[in-house]
């Protein structure tokens, strides 16, 4: 596949009849024989795929975790951004001395991925657009590789049933799978979520509200120089086919929480609507601006679910818990009612989370027992997709009918040139289901 151009320098899983459905057991803290690349005292090499702000976070995180731990190749479809990041890494003091990438591990355009696996990596670290993590990610565990995957796992239907598939064998391997929901990881959400979970203390749960309201995020304009298929990868965000919107590729962390909430059990159905109201010009490719959603759960939960990427809106981001004996706050690590109770120790950060499931990763590699995240990172990718799908078409849909969606989003092949999906806006009523 050939490098951008000039311009840019440089086990059965769930299965049932339909041919997939995600159990409640959940794998994230499941113990499994003794790691099979990093002994305890061992050193363990680092790739990084995908250089952007986050993958570039990741790496940090991830350095942070040991100092026994070193990055060795890092891998973009842009030379530019691969060379932002590590520059950006070697700034830091604390971790300049373990950045340790040659410019013969430096890896640019569609298949840099493979270049890093290859490159005699231990743990990859999987930072790219959502739509490329299905296959990139596959190509790590056939490769033996312990990863780091950022959310979302997939845009599609097909690209969940392929991580499925992928976390099955990662299980059979031995191989570390953590995902970066990294509220999963958060000592005062944990805190909060064991109160309600286990302690019972709002009783038992009649409802959720929950939202990720917030504004319009970073956009890299155009160059003329650039390829169509540049200018899309490069302003990713805005493209359903690279990020599955952005109840998929930033909202997901709330509709996880509300499936954490429940066990990681799936709905039985979902309705929503959604749409563009501000962020209408042709640069904001064709994801919508707002999205608002009903899930319903086999125990009659409902889910009251709403995003927005609005500026000058009002920013809110947390899920609202009601029980029989009192409500909760989980961002706010608070409980109301019959137990009021406030969280009050350390790490409320959110910089808590990121550095905390890249210890855990790092810790079950080198302690034997590496973790995989697999069900519940699939089934709130899952959720979010399902979201989309129906704001898109306008329609009430069953989970069943969702799971067999055989939606591809993205080009059969990847080019620097102007063949790229169209950036057809949906039209609730009009947009099909498929």
């Amino acid at each position: 596949m050939p490098t951008p151009p000039a311009t840019s320098s440089r086990r059965e899983f769930f299965k049932t009849s339909s041919g997939l459905a995600f159990g409640a057991t959940l794998l994230g803290t499941m113990a499994v024989p003794r790691a099979v690349h990093a002994g305890v005292s061992e050193k363990i090499r680092i790739g990084l795929i995908g250089c952007g702000g986050r993958g570039t976070g990741a790496a940090e995180n991830a350095l942070k975790a040991s100092p026994e731990n070193v990055l060795v190749a890092v891998g973009d479809a842009f030379a530019d951004r691969a060379e932002t990041c590590l520059r950006q890494l070697r700034r830091i003091e604390q971790l300049k001395d373990r950045v340790q990438v040659s410019q013969d591990n430096v890896f640019v355009g569609f298949d840099a991925y493979k270049q890093v696996i290859d490159s005699g990596v231990d743990v990859v670290l999987h930072a790219e657009p959502p739509h490329f993590r299905p296959k990139h990610f596959a190509y790590s565990v056939e490769k033996g590789k312990h990863t780091f995957v950022e959310k979302p796992i997939a845009v599609d239907v097909p690209g969940v049933q392929s991580v499925i598939d992928t976390c099955a064998k990662a299980k059979e391997k031995n191989l570390a799978v953590v995902s970066g929901l990294c509220w999963r990881y958060h000592p005062a959400v944990r805190e909060t979520m064991k109160r309600i979970l286990e302690d019972k203390a709002i009783g038992d749960i009649i409802a959720i509200q929950s939202c990720y309201n917030g504004g319009s995020g970073w956009h890299r304009g155009d160059d003329p120089k650039w390829s169509r298929m540049e200018y899309q990868v490069r302003n990713w965000p805005y493209f359903t086919w690279l990020s599955g919107d952005h109840i998929c590729e930033q909202a997901v962390h709330s509709l996880d929480k509300t499936a954490w909430l429940q066990g990681d059990v799936s709905p039985v159905r979902a309705s929503g609507m959604g749409g563009r109201q501000q962020r209408v010009e042709a640069e904001f490719g064709n994801i919508y601006d707002h999205h608002t959603v009903f899930y319903e759960y086999p125990n009659d939960i409902h889910v009251y679910f709403t995003c927005r990427q609005q500026n000058n809106t009002t920013h809110r981001v947390d899920e609202l818990v009601l029980g029989t004996k009192g409500q909760a706050q989980i961002l706010k690590y608070q409980i109301d009612g019959e137990n009021s109770w406030k969280y009050e120790g350390p790490h409320k950060a959110l910089g808590r989370a990121y550095d905390a499931e890249h210890e855990e990763l790092f810790n079950g590699i080198r302690d034997g027992k590496p973790i995989n995240n697999g069900h519940y990172m699939t089934n709130s990718t899952m959720l979010a997709i399902m979201g989309r799908m129906c704001t898109y078409t306008g329609q009430e849909l069953s989970w069943q009918d969702c799971l067999k969606s055989k939606e591809h989003l993205g080009p059969a092949q990847y080019a620097w040139n102007d063949d790229v999906p169209e950036s057809r806006v949906a039209i609730p009523g009009k947009t099909k289901f498929v």
